[in-house]
């Protein structure tokens, strides 16, 4: 699949929220290395791999028939910089756990995805600089 229906992105940019807030709220990095899993899994085997996608599907899919879709190789590059700020944020609960550094880290890949359920997506910004940057 070439193209990702977006209710799956939006599914995945919601869990992202939702996983970030509890770990911040329940105060439980725990939370943050489950959502890395999710987003590598997702990321190494397409968003069809994605446990948040799995879940949602059903009650998407009367809204992905004749969805708009989003292209797969910039939501592979946004993938990557979520589990690339994902890492840095478990490595900095590794060495200091009571640690704010990984909530901070793991909050600016929830923020990017509020950012993006509102309409602006940051990663195609960034992806679209580094395309004109490599060109």
């Amino acid at each position: 699949m070439k193209e990702i229906p977006i209710p799956y992105v939006r599914a995945n940019q919601a869990g992202i929220v939702l996983l970030v807030a509890l770990a911040v709220a329940l105060r439980q990095p725990a939370l943050i290395a489950a959502l890395w899993a999710v987003q590598v899994l997702g990321l190494w085997q397409g968003i069809r791999a994605n446990l948040i996608v799995q879940l949602a599907a059903p009650l998407l899919r009367s809204r992905v028939a004749g969805a708009r879709t989003e292209s797969r190789e910039l939501l592979r590059f946004n993938s990557a910089v979520a589990v690339l700020l994902l890492t840095l944020s478990l490595l900095t609960f590794w060495v200091n756990p009571d640690g704010w550094l990984g909530y901070v880290l793991a909050g600016i890949v929830a923020l990017a995805a509020i950012a993006a359920l509102c309409g602006f997506c940051l990663g195609c910004f960034l992806y679209y600089r580094f395309k004109r940057l490599r060109k």
